[in-house]
């Protein structure tokens, strides 16, 4: 590795000017030696759009993007994941993947075997490992005080983002998404659930398609059992009502505490309700504040990023990671496809 850091980026749509401007958020440019290099996407327009707002050079291809970089950004439709990533390996770069890893669990785990066995830096975008809301839920789980989780009621849902803000009109595509809103979309609370609860040892779940996209489900409703013997259920909807974006709801019943996060991703609010009749709710700045002793390094996923491949060491949450939510939601996939039957999670 040079003094510099070269970071490229392949992908040019909403996610990667998310993790763009979230690296000039980090300010780890400065402090790191961070140089944009190349930026591909098929849309040149877009490509070009991004280039003059995020200081990279537009570039005519992923191999030039990728022969410009020490570390690179795959921020594409999920079925170019695994052949990106596989480029990306072969060259000895450090690499951040978007969820989902794959359109499969079986490309998701060659793409685990592909980093592994060349030891790239590697980064998955589950970024709520890092948010102040889910670090303080944990905080509050953890606890002695709260006891042990006894269930967990977690809902999501969106507007179906082939529309809107998100205009991901590839997400109506099988061949590019691999599926609908719970590998799209909810693979970030599966592994939110593993997060604040634990392993999951089985599933049921069903499935439904209202919107009529071939193999994009727009509705799935799983129950979970944990390996700790808490029980869970978890909604993912998406729907066409444009006024509830990005949204989601998680209640922790445990023995002695209940939990509510509710509103901002990041920001919370987070309430809790103790047994004693003690209340608590933090949110904005004061709960960011409340989660910087709990943290192991930045609270900025691309900053996390940057940091690691400059030390030559794991980021988190890296592919391993994400192959684990990978296998929970293929185990949901596969209860679903049988009507709803139990499903274990090997090694759970």
């Amino acid at each position: 590795m040079t003094k510099e850091l070269r970071v490229g980026f392949i992908g040019a749509g909403l996610i990667a000017t998310y993790h763009s401007k979230s690296l000039r958020r980090s300010g780890i440019e400065a402090t790191h030696g961070v140089v944009r290099t190349g930026v591909y996407d098929p849309d040149t327009a877009r490509t070009e759009a991004f280039a003059a707002a995020s200081g990279h050079t537009a570039m005519a291809s992923e191999q030039a993007v990728l022969d410009s970089c020490d570390a690179v950004y795959i921020c594409t439709w999920t079925s170019e994941h695994r052949r990106l990533v596989a480029a990306a390996a072969e060259r000895g770069l450090a690499i951040f993947c978007e969820k989902p890893l794959a359109i499969s669990l079986d490309l998701a785990r060659e793409m685990t075997e592909t980093v592994l066995a060349t030891g790239v830096t590697n980064q998955v975008g589950l970024v709520l490992r890092r948010s102040p809301v889910y670090l303080w839920a944990k905080h509050l789980i953890d606890s002695p005080d709260a006891g042990r989780v006894m269930s967990v009621v977690f809902r999501d849902d969106q507007f179906i983002p082939i529309q809107g803000h998100y205009s991901s009109t590839w997400r109506a595509d099988k061949r590019l998404a691999g599926a609908g809103t719970l590998l799209e979309h909810s693979i970030h609370d599966v592994d939110m659930l593993r997060f604040l609860v634990g392993d999951v040892a089985r599933v049921s779940a069903n499935s439904a398609n209202f919107h009529g996209h071939d193999g994009i489900e727009d509705v799935v409703s799983a129950c979970l059992a944990f390996s700790t013997g808490a029980t869970g259920v978890l909604t993912s909807v998406w729907h066409d009502n444009l006024a509830r974006p990005s949204l989601r709801r998680v209640e922790v019943f445990c023995e002695r505490r209940h939990i509510v996060i509710d509103g901002d991703d990041w920001f919370g609010p987070v309430s809790w309700v103790d047994h004693d009749g003690v209340t608590g709710s933090l949110e904005s700045d004061e709960l960011v504040a409340a989660v910087v002793p709990l943290r192991d390094g930045t609270d900025n996923p691309d900053g996390e990023f940057i940091r690691a491949t400059v030390e030559g060491r794991a980021a988190t949450p890296d592919f391993t990671t994400a192959l684990r939510a990978h296998e929970i939601v293929d185990a949901m996939y596969r209860s679903a496809a049988t009507d709803g039957a139990m499903v274990m999670i090997d090694d759970a």
